[in-house]
């Protein structure tokens, strides 16, 4: 016979935050349409960077400005809503990240021609955004545990979000750049579709469980919450911080420099390709997560070093397209990118919940993915400095760090061993 839950005998059946009967399971599904279109909000920008250039005349270092300002509402909604979070419950953030996307997007959809208006919503899409990564993977990673879940495996709490991120932020460059190539209006239409979608995701995120009941949540004040003693972890400092930056390094350049790359080449069909390369590149992402456990078995707990010799190599052949422009091998280039973030991001989650307590799950949590955006701002640094360094010569700087990343987490995971 099943032994009741003391956590559950704790309420009162009229008590909102009671947990489900633990035979239920699933309840981390309600919870996926909001950090699905979160990340959809985030990314889908990214195939219209060639439409602003060219429709909107904005320069190039503008343009990738744009796509990298959304980290600026990115990091802050990663350590302060996880605080918040902490404080307050799961539910209420999620709920407020959602709306903050929606906001995005409607001052996206308007502000076509004004710079300083696309800037304030790229930063309000980055924070739905960071909300996703820090409260979002910690709700679900609680969904997907006792006493709500009994069936999902020890690394769902890793899989199931890093899973729906990717497809999310796939899922939004995709139909974006569809509408944008084919449909009416492709500077207003995109926006205003995630932003109805959005609604519908609210809706349904607001029946999901509470996981934060009101005897766990900290009682102190929420900026007591951004001091996280686990940044000065051992392992946090040799395995994550090394490794983390790469996983959006490797995506932005992808699909944020290849088609500047190879742009010449394409003419009218820019868009497409950068689309096409978006999804290319998250896709291949999100079917090699499942693999990370195995991965990390057949190697002993490496695959943060195979996720990153692989980013290595994808470096260096980012450098081979940068030199010969061929749509192609940029094409290569953003498969065997796709592959290597995939399993970075999996595996560096995995490690990260594995040395965090309960309590300081979703702080150590927004750290981690706050370090991994960091990376996203390379393709402007990038674009920046084409006026004296062509991209072979900046990406071959790229990939040398890279390879002495990947010689510093090898070694601290043979220390590990």
């Amino acid at each position: 016979m099943m032994k009741s839950n003391p956590a559950l005998s704790a309420h009162t059946p009229t008590d909102t935050d009671q947990a489900p009967h633990p035979r239920r399971g699933g309840a981390w599904l309600r919870v996926v349409p909001a950090m699905f279109l979160l990340a959809w909000g985030g990314n889908h920008f990214t195939p219209l960077v060639h439409m602003y250039e060219e429709d909107g005349g904005y320069a190039i270092w503008q343009a990738n400005l744009l796509l990298g300002m959304y980290v600026g509402g990115l990091i802050p909604g990663l350590l302060v809503a996880s605080a918040l979070s902490d404080r307050r419950g799961r539910k209420p953030i999620i709920i407020a990240g959602t709306i903050a996307a929606i906001i995005g997007s409607v001052l996206l959809g308007v502000g076509f021609d004004l710079f300083w208006l696309l800037c304030v919503g790229r930063v309000f899409a980055g924070v739905g955004v960071g909300v996703a990564m820090s409260v979002g993977t910690s709700w679900i990673k609680e969904l997907s545990s006792p006493p709500y879940d009994h069936k999902a495996g020890i690394t769902a709490g890793a899989r199931l979000p890093a899973l729906t991120l990717t497809v999310g932020f796939a899922m939004g460059a995709a139909v974006t750049g569809c509408l944008a190539q084919w449909g009416p209006l492709p500077g207003v239409i995109p926006y205003a579709v995630h932003a109805v979608l959005s609604i519908a995701a609210l809706i349904i995120v607001c029946t999901a469980p509470e996981t934060l009941t009101r005897e766990r949540r900290l009682a102190q004040h929420w900026w007591r919450g951004l001091r996280i003693p686990l940044v000065g972890h051992r392992t946090f400092i040799r395995l994550i911080i090394p490794a983390a930056p790469w996983v959006f390094a490797a995506a932005g350049v992808a699909y944020a420099v290849m088609p500047a790359l190879v742009q010449n080449a394409l003419g009218e069909w820019t868009t497409m390709y950068a689309t096409v390369l978006t999804v290319v590149t998250l896709g291949a992402g999100a079917l090699v997560q499942n693999l990370v456990p195995r991965i990390n078995k057949w190697t002993g707990g490496r695959a943060l070093v195979v996720g990153l010799t692989l980013m290595t190599i994808g470096m260096g052949l980012a450098v081979v397209a940068a030199l010969v422009a061929d749509p192609i091998v940029a094409f290569v280039v953003a498969i065997v990118l796709g592959i290597a973030y995939g399993i970075c991001v999996v595996a560096g989650l995995v490690i990260v919940q594995a040395i965090a307590e309960p309590k300081d799950l979703a702080g150590i949590t927004g750290v981690y993915y706050s370090l991994a955006y960091s990376g996203f701002l390379l393709p402007t640094v990038l674009a920046a400095l084409l006026p004296i360094m062509p991209y072979g010569i900046s990406l071959g700087a790229v990939a040398l760090v890279c390879l002495l990343s990947l010689g510093c987490v090898t070694l601290a995971s043979k220390g590990r061993a």
